[in-house]
C-alpha cells in the first residue's frame, strides 16, 4: 500500500500544479488530432505542458482544431487554460490589426475597413458611441480580432481593452482612473508623440509644454496640426494661417481641447513625469533629432546650423 504521507504529498504538489499561473497569448492555436496532438501542439508554441496535462484534458472536455483567443494579459491557472482549451469553440480566421503610436482614428478606421470589409463611417459613430474620448481611446497595440466581428463588436472589443490598460497606468500613478484628469494626459500625450523622434526626446518635450504654458507662450508646435485626416499632410505656412480648429497652437494658447492621435505608453509617463529643463525650444537638426535650446537666439542659430 503506498503511505497516506506520500499520497498527501502528492496530492498537494497536484494541487500546486494544477493552480500554477499560466499567461496565454491573445491567441492560442489548437492543432487537428486527438489529444496527444494538441498537447504537441501547446509544447511548440512554448507551453510547459505534459503528459499529465494530457489527462486533464480528456477528463475536461473534447478540445476543436482551431484559433482560441485570450485577453490581453489575461493571467490564468493552469486547470482554467485547460478547461478553455478543451471546451471554448474555437474562431473563425482571426485577423491581426495595428494601430501605431501617433496614427489618428481617421486613417486606422480607413485602414481596418478595408481589411475587414467593414464600414469606416459605421466605425466612426461606434465609437463615438462607445468611447469618452474624441481621440486617442483606443490604445496602440496588434489586436487578434475575428473576422466575423460587425463594427459594434470590434469598437467594443478595442475600446474596452484600451480602457483596461488606461486604468492600470492612471492607478499606478494617480490611484484612480478619472477620465476628466486622464483626458489631459492624453492630449499632452499626443502632442509628444507627434513631436517626439524618439523615445529619449519625450519627456524634454513635455518639459518645453510645460515651460512655455508658464510663461504664457503659445507651443507653436506642428504636430498638433498632424490631427484626423491630415495625419500624414506637412505643415505649411498656408495651413497654419487657415486653420480655425483648436489644435492650431500657432493661433492658440494652451493644449487643444482634445487628443489628436494615438499615444503610446511612453508618452503618457513623458506627460505625467517630464524631465526638469529650462528649454523653450526645439528644432530637428541633421541627426534627424531634436536640438533643444532655452532661448530665441540659440533656437535661431540652431536654426540657421541645421539648414
Amino acid at each position: 500500500m503506498i503511505p497516506k504521507a506520500l499520497l498527501l504529498v502528492s496530492l498537494v504538489l497536484f494541487i500546486l500544479y494544477i493552480f500554477e499561473s499560466i499567461k496565454p497569448e491573445q491567441k492560442v492555436k489548437i492543432e487537428h488530432g486527438g489529444i496527444s496532438q494538441v498537447v504537441e501542439g501547446l509544447k511548440q508554441q512554448g507551453y510547459s505542458v505534459n503528459i499529465i496535462d494530457k489527462y486533464i484534458l480528456a477528463l475536461l472536455g473534447s478540445p476543436r482544431a482551431g484559433t482560441i483567443l485570450f485577453e490581453k494579459d489575461e493571467t490564468l491557472s493552469r486547470v482554467v487554460f485547460l478547461y478553455k482549451i478543451a471546451n471554448t469553440k474555437p474562431t473563425g480566421i482571426d485577423n491581426n490589426i495595428t494601430l501605431i503610436p501617433g496614427e489618428t482614428l481617421d486613417i486606422f478606421f480607413e485602414n481596418i475597413a478595408k481589411q475587414m470589409n467593414l464600414n469606416k463611417t459605421i466605425l466612426m459613430e461606434e465609437y463615438k458611441k462607445q468611447s469618452y474620448y474624441k481621440e486617442a481611446g483606443i490604445s496602440p497595440d496588434t489586436y487578434f480580432v475575428n473576422t466575423n466581428m460587425n463594427e459594434k463588436k470590434l469598437i467594443e472589443f478595442l475600446v474596452k481593452q484600451s480602457e483596461e490598460k488606461y486604468k492600470q497606468i492612471a492607478t499606478k500613478y494617480f490611484n484612480s482612473y478619472d477620465k476628466d484628469k486622464w483626458q489631459n494626459v492624453l492630449i499632452k500625450a499626443s502632442i509628444i508623440q507627434k513631436e517626439a523622434a524618439n523615445k529619449q526626446e519625450m519627456p524634454i518635450i513635455s518639459s518645453v509644454i510645460d515651460n512655455r504654458i508658464s510663461k504664457n507662450m503659445k507651443l507653436q508646435m506642428d504636430g498638433s496640426l498632424n490631427y484626423g485626416i491630415y495625419s500624414h499632410v506637412a505643415v505649411t505656412p498656408e495651413r497654419i494661417k487657415n486653420d480655425t480648429t483648436t489644435f492650431n497652437t500657432y493661433k492658440n494658447y494652451g493644449l487643444p481641447k482634445s487628443p489628436i492621435c494615438s499615444v503610446s505608453q511612453e508618452a503618457i509617463e513623458a506627460a505625467i513625469n517630464p524631465s526638469k529643463t529650462d528649454y523653450l525650444y526645439f528644432v530637428k537638426n541633421k541627426e534627424n533629432i531634436h536640438t533643444f535650446t532655452k532661448d530665441f537666439r540659440s533656437h535661431r542659430d540652431a536654426i540657421e546650423k541645421n539648414k
